[in-house]
């Protein structure tokens, strides 16, 4: 947490660097915690199963762990992980200047989760979208390829469009019919849609699904100011990032009942994924990288069961 704070994105200038010190900070965490001995080089691994040849046994894991392990082979372990990041004007709040934004944190995120990707060998894109696909590249896992994402994430954290709207729809669908072979799909966005069309936005995650896809949807929010609605009582004036559209208010006027519709359209999203069998992670930009990096080393395993 202290890692993040008051970090402005648009200065730094190696986002490669800061990304590499992002992972190994968590990996660090990972020896340290509950977890010790579920890290990167485990995913690398799966239990030895009774009866099988001992000739891959890794005996070194055994020395340290107790327990038998098998060192996996290349086919096994690769994977293709698609990064789709929603880049609408609503993932530019809070505008605050101190600390990350929803898009800032997604892109950071994403530069995150490719370097562990290139340390597992895995191949990976990246696809951005508001009101149509701005981006979109095919899985790969060479050096060139990977900084070229990153120079198409500097960019993203650099810019700062306003009244982009999202139409996650039809973007989502033409990602879909764009991943040709089976990926796991990892979602940053806040669910905001122009359209409103909560069971249409679901049914282009479920084209996803359909393709045999795995699919991640971080559901990035701004939790203190965007779900409890944690203003001072005083006037305010309110600005739709997408639409340009101001209401001024005394926050205290409205709050009780943002609330109850901000928990019920997030309830509403967490039951869409359940029905269809999607995972869906609530991400508080407030609480660093570590949330992504272990959900997805934990899919990550269960991917390779």
């Amino acid at each position: 947490m202290d890692f993040f704070e008051g970090l402005d994105l648009k200065k730094v200038e190696n986002l490669d660097l800061l990304a590499k010190q992002v992972v190994e900070g968590f990996i660090i965490g990972l020896h340290k915690s509950p977890f010790h001995g579920f890290s990167v080089e485990f995913a690398e691994h799966r239990l030895y199963n009774q009866g099988e040849s001992t000739k891959d046994i890794d005996w070194k894991v055994y020395a340290r762990t107790e327990k038998m392990f098998v060192k996996k082979f290349e086919e096994e372990t690769n994977l293709r992980c698609q990064i789709v990041i929603d880049t609408s004007s609503s993932m530019y709040f809070p505008e605050s200047g101190k600390g990350m934004n929803k898009l800032q944190f997604s892109a950071l995120a994403a530069a995150s989760l490719m370097n562990l990707f290139r340390r597992q060998r895995d191949a990976f894109g990246l696809s951005m979208f508001d009101s149509q696909v701005v981006e979109h590249t095919h899985c790969k896992s060479s050096t060139t390829h990977y900084h070229l994402l990153l120079t198409f994430l500097d960019r993203l954290i650099k810019n700062n469009t306003h009244n982009k709207s999202t139409a996650a729809i039809d973007a989502l669908h033409q990602i879909a019919d764009s991943i040709h072979k089976r990926s796991l799909v990892i979602l940053f966005s806040d669910m905001f849609d122009s359209s409103g069309d909560l069971d249409q936005l679901f049914l282009a995650l479920q084209h996803l699904k359909y393709a045999k896809h795995e699919v991640i949807l971080f559901h990035v929010m701004d939790e203190k100011l965007e779900l409890e609605f944690d203003f001072e009582n005083r006037p305010y004036l309110f600005i739709d990032m997408e639409t340009g559209q101001e209401v001024r208010l005394q926050s205290n006027q409205v709050k009780e009942l943002y609330v109850e519709k901000a928990k019920a359209h997030k309830e509403a999203l967490k039951m869409k994924c359940l029905q269809y069998k999607i995972d869906f992670i609530e991400t508080d930009i407030n609480k660093g990288m570590d949330q992504i990096l272990m959900t997805y080393l934990i899919k990550r395993g269960k991917m390779k069961l």
